[in-house]
């Protein structure tokens, strides 16, 4: 290994809602702005006449019957990766998915899963906070199994002991950055040489609604059942669920083994806010200073970042100050912002690998996939002042010297803060 030699993304697969489970219906479905929510689930157990009446409570804010669920979330083979069907059961859903994730993304780089028993493999994985299942402090059939079915470090260490790596495997839990903090920390060790490859991602799988019952107190959840990131008609954010989950590996072990090469991750930072505002407020200058670190790291101008996926949450306060460091660091390029969050609600740990591979597949395609409900943007920021637009419909993209330039932003409702930048090389589209 050399310095010269870089951390490339040669497997990627996505679970999101509207039945999408595939890299080709991901692109369709984003390509098309097409709405993946849809009601919520009424196979889970929820309360959901308590929290649709949650809006007639002074204070608390309208819960739509809406958000971005999956529909296979329940869908699993446990025979298949060799687990008992009792044990499955008390799993969290996201081990489950992330499983089955993972093994779609080691099959679209050429890697046989079922041939890695001892591979020096790493695994990084973003989970989202959950209540899956009866509390352990209790005598139940699940007993025996909770510590295990519940625990987040066995969302990455389901795959691992599945699929036989022997390389470093964590939980990643910095929030809604956890996907592209996983990421960071991925291509890190491979540099590091803790590990040959790794995978890295995010999942989440909603174990109940807590989420709509916080933002509803907080009055920053969507009145509407839209999630409208950038736009002057927000009015919150909407939870979704999904997973993705992508292989690093060094290009010269990529190019020896005949894998594909989707993009070189030119550069990723993380950092935190710090204190000041509370702990929940954004910081658009740690947010700028992010993004200069990471652009610095990438070695190339900011110019020639062509698309930008956003963390775009569609809330009052997040929005507009993510606009405005945007707007200081990429306003005199050529860029075009988005957000997949208005497509399929706000996945939270796992929505900037989401974002990451609608760019990676962008890139691919050559064209800018669009963001939904933008034609009013937010009138927080002056547009005018600054190159940088929203990605309002299918924008072609076109190479500079025969190279795509994207980066992802993602941000932790604790403070920490995430950017990645890859660069994709024009190719023919094939079968993905």
């Amino acid at each position: 290994m050399s310095a010269h030699d870089p951390i490339v993304i040669t497997g990627m697969a996505v679970e999101a809602p509207g039945d999408v489970d595939t890299l080709g219906g991901y692109w369709d479905a984003l390509a098309e702005s097409r709405d993946l929510l849809g009601p919520f689930p009424r196979d889970r157990g929820w309360p959901l006449d308590q929290v649709f009446g949650l809006g007639r409570q002074e204070g608390w804010s309208t819960v739509r019957d809406s958000g971005g669920f999956l529909t296979g979330g329940a869908r699993f083979d446990p025979g298949y990766f060799g687990i008992s069907p009792r044990e499955a059961v008390a799993m969290d859903p996201q081990q489950r998915v992330a499983m089955r994730v993972a093994w779609r993304a080691l099959e679209n780089a050429g890697i046989n899963p079922g041939r890695l028993d001892g591979d020096e493999g790493g695994c990084y994985l973003g989970v989202s906070a959950t209540e899956y299942g009866p509390h352990a402090a209790q005598v139940n059939e699940h007993t025996g199994y909770r510590a295990t079915g519940g625990a987040f470090g066995a969302v990455s260490g389901r795959i691992s002991h599945g699929l036989g790596l022997v390389g470093p495997t964590m939980t990643v839990d910095t929030a809604c950055a956890s996907s592209i903090t996983a990421l960071h920390l991925a291509a890190s060790a491979i540099r590091a040489g803790d590990c040959e490859w790794a995978l890295a991602g995010a999942v989440c799988v909603l174990g109940s609604p807590a989420g709509f019952f916080e933002f509803s107190k907080a009055n920053a959840l969507s009145t509407d059942g839209q999630c409208k990131p950038y736009s002057a008609e927000a009015t919150g954010t909407l939870w979704g669920e999904g997973a993705g989950i992508v292989v690093l590996e060094r290009r010269s072990r990529a190019v020896e083994l005949g894998h594909r090469i989707y993009g070189e991750l030119l550069g990723s930072r993380v950092n935190h806010n710090g204190k000041g505002a509370p702990i929940a407020v954004p910081s658009a200058q740690a947010q700028e200073q992010l993004i200069r670190k990471t652009i610095a790291a990438a070695g190339i101008p900011a110019s020639h970042i062509g698309m930008i996926e956003g963390h775009g949450t569609g809330t009052a306060v997040g929005d507009p100050l993510e606009l405005s460091a945007l707007q200081q660091v990429y306003g005199d390029g050529d860029a075009r912002l988005g957000s997949v969050k208005s497509n399929l609600g706000h996945a939270q740990a796992a929505s900037g690998m989401l974002g990451l591979i609608k760019v990676l597949l962008s890139g691919l395609h050559g064209q800018i996939a669009p963001t939904r409900h933008v034609e009013k943007p937010t009138d927080k920021v002056v547009w005018e002042s600054t190159n940088l637009r929203l990605a309002d419909r299918l924008h072609d993209w076109a190479p500079i010297d025969g190279i795509r330039y994207g980066a992802v932003s993602s941000f932790g409702v604790a403070g920490t803060n995430a950017h990645a930048i890859v660069a994709m090389p024009a190719q023919e589209v094939t079968h993905v």
